[in-house]
């Protein structure tokens, strides 16, 4: 039995794997949802979402346990896995990246983001007056995170993103990553090959920097958790 730890993405929270979580499970393997802090299962004021917290509260879930896991995330959370992989690797059997930021030593997320041409979701953010927070409006949702997602399941996410305000705090901070620790773990890497938000040619540009022992593609946008939650959880399997 594998234990898998899922890590959600910025504007999310662990309902984001609830389509893919089943999958798992049903195959006879135990998952565990994180809800990072200032998610809605997690709620903290904006000055405390930040990337250090962020991985601290996967550290907490990790050290209740006396077992190795597979530790999956999605999008922002690249950034997160990476640091759990740098601080704690001894714990972790491998680190799974869904469509998910994996940096170099000193990138940012907002960095790799500002040099993404392909990627058209940073350009449509609203920033706040002191830039510590940002929303985005349904057109947005729809048109470019969710883009080749079902009516039924966008009706579903929509409440949890439209007016929420994702700190920036992570996506500025710096990644502190090594060779020598990072660079040690088993790593897979699942493309997603009509994303909007993180383009094809960053993913693969992100996957080049480092020794990516599997590499997945699915035909799918940023949120391979709603659009192909069932293909999503194959792969994982």
């Amino acid at each position: 039995m594998t234990h898998y730890i899922l890590v959600h993405g910025a504007w999310e929270g662990s309902w984001s794997w609830d389509l893919t979580q089943p999958v798992l499970e049903n195959a006879g393997h135990k998952v565990t949802l994180v809800d990072l802090i200032g998610s809605p299962g997690n709620q903290a004021d904006i000055p405390e979402v930040t990337l250090e917290n962020y991985v601290q509260t996967v550290v907490d879930t990790i050290n209740q346990l006396d077992h190795k896991v597979v530790l999956v995330g999605h999008s922002m959370a690249g950034a997160v896995i990476s640091h759990l992989g740098e601080q704690i690797p001894q714990k972790i059997e491998r680190l799974v990246y869904v469509t998910a930021f994996l940096l170099e030593n000193g990138d940012s997320i907002l960095g790799a983001m500002k040099h993404d041409p392909g990627g058209q979701f940073l350009p449509k953010l609203n920033f706040s007056a002191d830039e510590s927070y940002a929303t985005a409006e349904e057109e947005t949702w729809r048109n470019i995170a969710f883009h080749d997602v079902s009516e039924v399941r966008i009706l579903s996410a929509l409440p949890y993103v439209i007016g929420t305000k994702q700190a920036t705090e992570p996506f500025v901070a710096k990644a502190v990553v090594s060779e020598k620790n990072l660079g040690s773990i088993p790593k897979t890497y699942i493309r997603t090959s009509i994303d909007q938000m993180i383009s094809p040619a960053l993913q693969d540009k992100m996957i080049s920097n480092w020794k990516i022992d599997h590499v997945y593609t699915l035909e799918a946008g940023h949120f391979p958790t709603l659009s192909v939650p069932e293909k999503l959880g194959a792969l994982l399997l």
